[in-house]
């Protein structure tokens, strides 16, 4: 339970969130996690739509919850506890609609979130990168009907299920990016087979190319980097809750485990040495916990650094995610390698999220000149 980031008004999303992940994940985990990949179900899909989990933060006049980042984080928690997959799915979902509210378009935004088939309203992103990572963005050419995209990009989240695609894109003689709404089910959009990823098999990931495909201007030419870095500031600390929850569940289910696995006539966990793994994973999921609430706070009250509060826990909560999944998997021993106790998932799955909104490499680096930028 997160207490340090629960409200008084945030236990009712917390219990809606554990209920649903029990009730429509827990047992589909193993089947979502096929390999190479597995589509999220449908009906799954729709009762998440219909729960507010695919517009955690969107006005209610937008069909949306109209929820803040402290909400965003705690639903994603719950749900990462028993899969992270739908949850990779609202993140970018999510990540998508606010750069969109960000940039200004709300009409674009309207459009998109107007209908009731969760399939309409999914924006597919490459949330696992910055668009400035990229070598060879598509680029943009602007017509007397308005824009239009020609080019690749590569690993765009959501592209196999979704309808419409945030694409960054290039016009020519201007510096950065600008971003462009796209219309997937256009003749001029090919999008390849579902890519293989390390983890959260069940959000798909696949490579677009355009062929002078229509596009919708989102903001103003050549604001894209702006736009995306505003929105990642906040979405950092959803990242985080993402790797949190996983750590939790890795966590909760070693601890139900070693109760229940005898050895030498007594259950494992009066074992010392278990005690030691199973007291080291407590005490970074307790911290990671901590620092995710006080990010929220920070943000909440927009108090001074709050942007470098949420990357520095996004950087710290990600890499401790998998230092804890390693030591999950410890606890199972050689049952801990198999796919049937969901241990190597959790795993797999901290690991991938590592790479959400960009390399961690370059964050590490993008924070200390931010950081050396203030002094």
């Amino acid at each position: 339970m997160i207490t340090s980031l629960l409200h008084d008004d945030m236990k009712s999303f917390q219990d809606l969130a554990h209920n649903f992940a029990s009730k429509e994940l827990a047992h589909r985990r193993e089947e979502s996690d096929r390999y190479p990949f597995g589509l999220f179900d449908d009906t799954v899909l729709a009762k998440a739509h219909e729960l507010g989990f695919l517009g955690i933060t969107l006005p209610e006049d937008m069909g949306g919850i109209g929820q803040g980042v402290r909400a965003l984080c705690v639903i994603l928690e719950c749900i990462c506890r028993t899969d992270a997959s739908l949850a990779a799915i609202i993140f970018t979902n999510t990540l998508a609609q606010e750069i969109l509210l960000k940039a200004g378009a709300v009409d674009l935004l309207r459009q998109v979130t107007v209908s009731n088939n969760p399939k309409d309203i999914l924006i597919s992103f490459p949330s696992y990168s910055n668009p400035e990572e990229h070598k060879n963005l598509p680029f943009a050419t602007k017509g007397d009907m308005g824009y239009s995209l020609s080019g690749s990009i590569d690993y765009v989240v959501l592209a196999p299920i979704a309808s419409q695609a945030l694409i960054p894109a290039r016009i020519t003689g201007q510096d950065g990016y600008s971003l462009f709404l796209v219309d997937l089910r256009s003749p001029k959009v090919k999008k390849g087979e579902s890519l293989f990823s390390l983890g959260v098999h069940a959000c798909p990931v696949a490579d677009i190319t355009l062929n002078g495909a229509e596009a919708r201007l989102v903001g103003q030419e050549g604001k894209g980097p702006a736009f995306f870095e505003e929105t990642a500031n906040m979405m950092y600390v959803a990242a985080a809750a993402v790797s949190l929850g996983i750590m939790k569940g890795s966590f909760d289910y070693a601890l139900t485990y070693s109760n229940e696995r005898e050895q030498g006539g007594w259950p494992i966990i009066n074992w010392s040495e278990m005690k030691m793994i199973l007291a080291d994973m407590a005490i970074q999921m307790n911290i990671a916990e901590m620092a995710v609430s006080e990010a929220c706070n920070a943000i909440e009250k927009k108090v001074a650094g709050w942007d470098v509060c949420a990357k520095t826990t996004a950087l710290h909560v990600q890499n401790v995610a998998c230092l804890v999944t390693t030591d999950g998997i410890q606890i199972l021993g050689g049952y801990g390698y198999m796919k049937d106790y969901g241990q190597e998932k959790r795993f797999r799955d901290a690991a991938q999220n590592k790479a959400l909104l960009g390399m961690a490499p370059l964050r590490k680096m993008d924070l200390i000149d931010q950081i050396n930028s203030m002094r």
